[in-house]
Order: structure tokens, then sequence, then C-alpha cells
């Protein structure tokens, strides 16, 4: 599927998560590469090695929240701060980009 990417014009960080055998949230920078302060606004966000679900509601389990497929991307313009995603097998990562 392709992204449909509107108005990213800075990129501020990067992160892997690779320990999600509970609930995790995102860890959002602050600032960004330059060392300025910052407020992301977009997440994308793609699972590595094995699928995870994720909720911005509530804590999600590994039998309940909305399912993200190894190599999918999704592309999070919520809450940044709510978003938490928990591994469906053993050893799954996340790797997050994150643009305002």
């Amino acid at each position: 599927m392709a992204l449909t990417l509107k108005a990213v014009t800075t990129r501020l960080g990067y992160q892997q998560i690779t320990s999600l055998s509970t609930a995790q949230s995102l860890t959002v920078p602050k600032v960004d590469l330059n060392g300025l302060s910052c407020r992301p606004t977009i997440a994308i966000i793609t699972p590595e090695s094995q699928a995870v679900r994720w909720r911005d509601d509530t804590a999600p389990t590994a039998g309940v929240g909305m399912p993200l497929a190894v190599g999918v991307t999704l592309q999070y313009d919520g809450d940044l701060s709510n978003i938490q995603f928990i591994e469906q097998t053993a050893s799954a990562k996340l790797n997050i980009s994150y643009y305002a």
C-alpha cells in the first residue's frame, strides 16, 4: 500500500522498539535532530519479524486490537501519546519514524 503523506516537512527522529511482550507506548521525541524543541504530528510505523496489534484508546493484548502485519506500514496522525503496541508472537520489532 502506498503512503500518502501530506505536508511532511520536517524529519524529527527514529525509534525501534524491540521489547513488545507487554503493551508499549511510543517514545515521542521532544527535540528534533538539531536539538530544537519539536512536536511530531505523524508517525510512520512498520513491524519487523512478527505481527503486532495496536490500539489508541486502551492497551492492546496479543489477541485484541488492530492487527498490523510484518512489512505493512501504518501512517498514524492521531495523538501519538495514546497509541500502544504489543506483539502477537514473540520477537516482534517496530520501526518508527517521526515527522511534522
